[in-house]
């Protein structure tokens, strides 16, 4: 009885409070509703990409004025100008909150009138307009003498650029220098005019906006590194473009596959189609020309640790492969070694190396699969010691468990540990996706880890490996199956000194990553086609910085990274 009682209470207690009137609740939202806007291109080569954007601090200004770079890429010397009266502007509106009439493409030389209303009902007028505005970057982003020829090493917080020389008697009194400084800026005294560097000498970098300025001084000395690896605070993007509209690559349509190389300043970029490799500056990855391949047929581009570039041809089974070498992208490449492929499977499309080619060093060229006929478990290495090769190998991963396909999408990439081969491979592939370590008896698998963190749309075929301060570490870059899907490029780099903490549960969680951007922001969205490309760690020459660069060929996606182990 108690209980129907309970129970006829609730029932009108419930029926009561479903008469009482509504209460109005307020938005709990702190901003006015407002909190951006986004000018997109809608012509020219950059079409559907975004332009410029405005962040929006509260109260909502009556006018908004999109910022819009004086020149695009800010790199280039392409104005903006024909672009500004047909942009397409999008808002970042919070719920309830709109602008009429809606947005669509506007003039941006032109007041453009608009109603703003927020999620209280309360409306404004508002002005949209844009406005060119000069760059107000202003860093040295390399620095290095002539005769002799000495590398700076910028430290980009004390504002200083150290000049290391080996031999104190080197004459430094009247020097001549070249300099790379953000584009559009200007440095003073001017880089070519002979300096005694002997003594300290000040430049000062100005901006295109002819105000804002940085002053270095440029010293001789030899920072202290720290004991090992990079300072993981100095890790900076250097850029990421569409490598189709800045540089004219191939469209992701184009059935090849790009390799890349860091050497001197410069990355190379290897389209994979038989064409001669472009370079372009390492820190803005602005165009600059092509290399000099002299003999050599460019199937596929590397570097080692000390700035050589390594081209290889690609050849079928039982051709000749050979390696060529050089470092510099002006002067023609000399033969390192050539070889009789002896095994059935293709090769050419990855090569990738370890060491110094001039001292120690380990070469890997991932044999591929031939579509139709055989997947593939081999790789070839090339052993380099006192500067010679003394073995060339044809080794196979079957005993493993581990087959992949053809180049290159349904590939892998092979890469050593270390320059002995005794300390085992890395590789990741396709189908099923995973990123592994086999020892050297190719048949333990020491670390095996899922690859493909969308479970279906990600690539991960792309792999390099270098030591660096004392430390060894592998790149892992996954290019996308599906850009116009919303799946966009991932990069990784993990610290394999201590194969211990070469464990986890996936990519993204491995107790040696030290650098991980799971997003790459990518700029080809129409559709999909050939999921490849590369990925290379490039140290400097004098040991201070790495260098981390990136290739999807599908998305359209080049960029790189730097950091430093200076010790501060």
């Amino acid at each position: 009885m108690k209980k129907n009682i309970l129970l006829l209470l609730a029932v009108v207690m419930l029926a009561m409070t479903s008469c009482e009137d509504p209460k109005y609740v307020a938005p709990t939202a702190d901003r006015q509703g407002l909190t951006s806007l986004t000018a997109i291109f809608t012509s020219g080569p950059f079409v559907d990409q975004t332009m410029a954007k405005l962040d929006i601090t509260d109260p909502i200004p009556d006018r908004l004025v999109i910022p819009v770079p004086y020149y695009y890429p800010e790199t280039s010397d392409d104005e903006t100008a024909q672009y500004m009266n047909k942009v397409r502007v999008q808002a970042a509106l919070a719920a309830n909150c709109y602008i009429s009439p809606a947005l669509t493409v506007l003039d941006l030389t032109k007041e453009n009138e608009f109603t703003f209303t927020d999620a209280q009902g309360n409306s404004k007028k508002i002005i949209i307009t844009g406005e060119r505005v000069k760059s107000s970057a202003c860093d040295l982003l390399s620095f290095a003498t002539i005769d002799p020829a000495i590398s700076g090493i910028i430290d980009k917080t004390k504002k200083t650029v150290s000049l290391v020389i080996s031999d104190p008697s080197i004459d430094l009194s009247a020097v001549t220098a070249k300099a790379d400084i953000s584009a559009h800026a200007t440095i003073s005294p001017d880089p070519a005019t002979p300096q005694d560097y002997s003594k300290p000498v000040k430049f000062t970098v100005t901006a295109h906006n002819g105000t804002t300025s940085q002053e270095y001084t440029v010293v001789v000395e030899q920072p202290e590194k720290i004991d090992q690896g990079f300072n993981k605070e100095t890790v900076e993007l250097l850029f990421n473009m569409d490598p189709v509209a800045n540089l004219g690559m191939p469209a992701f349509d184009a059935p090849v596959g790009p390799t890349i190389a860091a050497i001197d300043g410069k990355v190379i970029l290897c389209p994979g189609n038989g064409s001669t490799p472009i370079y372009v500056n390492g820190q803005t990855g602005a165009k600059q020309g092509e290399i000099n391949i002299g003999s050599a047929v460019p199937g596929a581009v590397t570097n080692d640790e000390a700035e050589h570039l390594l081209i290889c041809n690609h050849v079928a089974g039982y051709e000749v492969m050979n390696i060529y070498v050089t470092s510099s992208v002006t002067e023609a490449p000399k033969l390192l070694h050539s070889f009789t492929n002896d095994c059935s499977f293709p090769m050419g499309s990855k090569i990738k190396c370890i060491g110094d080619v001039t001292k120690d060093a380990l070469i890997t060229i991932t044999n591929e699969g031939v579509d139709g006929v055989s997947a593939c478990s081999n790789f070839t290495t090339v052993e380099i010691k006192d500067g010679a090769v003394v073995k060339t190998t044809v080794n196979d991963l079957a005993p493993s468990g581990y087959l992949w396909g053809s180049a290159p999408v349904n590939f892998t990439t092979v890469v050593p540990r270390t320059k002995n081969i005794s300390d085992g491979v890395f590789l990741s592939y396709y189908e099923p996706s995973q990123f592994s370590h086999v020892a050297s008896d190719w048949t333990t698998v020491t670390g095996r880890f899922p690859s493909d963190t969308s479970g279906w749309g990600l690539n991960p075929n792309c792999l390099d490996s270098k030591a660096f301060n004392n430390q060894n570490y592998v790149a892992l870059f996954v290019v996308s199956h599906f850009p116009a899907w919303g799946m966009g490029p991932q990069l990784y780099l993990y610290n394999v000194s201590n194969m211990d903490k070469f464990t986890g549960n996936d990519i993204t969680d491995v107790a040696c990553l030290e650098i991980a951007n799971s997003n790459v922001d990518w700029f080809q969205v129409g559709s999909y086609a050939t999921a490849s490309g590369d990925v290379v760690i490039a140290p400097s020459a004098d040991g201070y910085k790495l260098y981390l660069y990136y290739y999807d060929h599908n998305s359209q996606a080049f960029g790189g990274y730097t950091a430093d182990c200076i010790k501060r």
